[in-house]
């Protein structure tokens, strides 16, 4: 029976496949699909029904498929539109094949059901694991990329170093912290590190315990750290917290703790404008 049902759907390819491309184009009229244009979905919908009826008529074979599921993914098209797709199929060749029958009853309804399933089954599971495996792979390097960015260390001036932080500090994050910052000061021969923290919303006990811990780890190796972008709410959870961050200089913006790092290397900043005035004034009192 397997065979015959067979032979009978690849025979009628056309008519199912009509029936099918009709279901699909009635519901893009309130579907994610209503934004792509004409001439791309129905080349793709056509596309996508004789990669099935050929995976069909090759007993499972989905070489075609993968390759049609890769340019989806490639394209951002969401896997839904392949399950939704398959679900359609399923149900149109189901009722093509009862309505070519005078008289069905139970057990043969099952059979057909059973049979339909095994082609669709394999299928579905092939781009299933395509996707997951492509979303698996790209949530990867965006983590990758989001660990580069989140702990950055920024050398600015020589033995000079900023790291700001920007947004939510978890323990994962703060061990990462940890590490860039270490391994920077190593590095770039760091003097003064300026941890700036204006970009973090929140600065709770754990918080401030993991940078407590990252200036200690800087102190051991040789440098100093500052704390900076202190504004006037963190240092009320500070205080209210009880947590001592007497060990290590606080600043309330990067500005002043950058002042505070190039006396701490034995530099300063110099007004160039008063110093030529200054000059000027020198060698003309000393024309009196």
């Amino acid at each position: 029976m397997p065979e015959t049902l067979r032979r009978i759907v690849i025979e009628n390819s056309d008519v199912i496949s009509k029936n099918w491309l009709d279901d699909i184009t009635e519901k893009r009229k309130s579907d994610y699909t209503s934004s792509i244009s004409d001439s791309l979905y129905h080349t793709t919908n056509q596309e996508f029904i004789n990669v099935i009826f050929s995976s069909i008529n090759r007993r499972g074979d989905t070489a075609e498929m993968d390759d049609f599921a890769e340019r989806l993914i490639n394209l951002g098209w969401p896997l839904s539109y392949i399950t939704d797709g398959l679900q359609t199929f399923r149900r149109v060749t189901i009722d093509y094949i009862l309505s070519q029958s005078d008289q069905v009853d139970t057990e043969e309804f099952s059979r057909i059901l059973n049979i339909v399933e095994d082609w669709v089954e394999p299928i579905i599971n092939q781009l299933v694991n395509q996707y997951s495996g492509s979303w698996e792979h790209t949530v990867s390097l965006q983590r990758m990329a989001l660990q580069e960015l989140s702990a950055p260390l920024i050398p600015v001036m020589d033995n000079i170093t900023v790291m700001p932080l920007i947004g939510t500090i978890d323990t994962e994050r703060a061990k990462l912290i940890m590490e860039n910052l270490l391994e920077g000061v190593m590095k770039h021969n760091s003097e003064v590190v300026l941890i700036d923290i204006t970009g973090v919303p929140v600065v709770d006990t754990m918080v401030a315990h993991h940078i407590i811990q990252a200036a200690e780890a800087v102190r051991l190796i040789g440098a100093t750290c500052i704390l900076v972008g202190i504004r006037p709410e963190i240092a009320q959870t500070i205080v209210n917290l009880g947590i001592d961050l007497s060990k290590f200089p606080t600043k309330s913006s990067l500005r002043k703790g950058f002042k505070t790092a190039l006396k701490l290397t034995n530099r300063e900043i110099v007004d160039l404008d008063n110093s030529k005035e200054e000059d000027i004034i020198k060698i003309m009192d000393s024309l009196k």
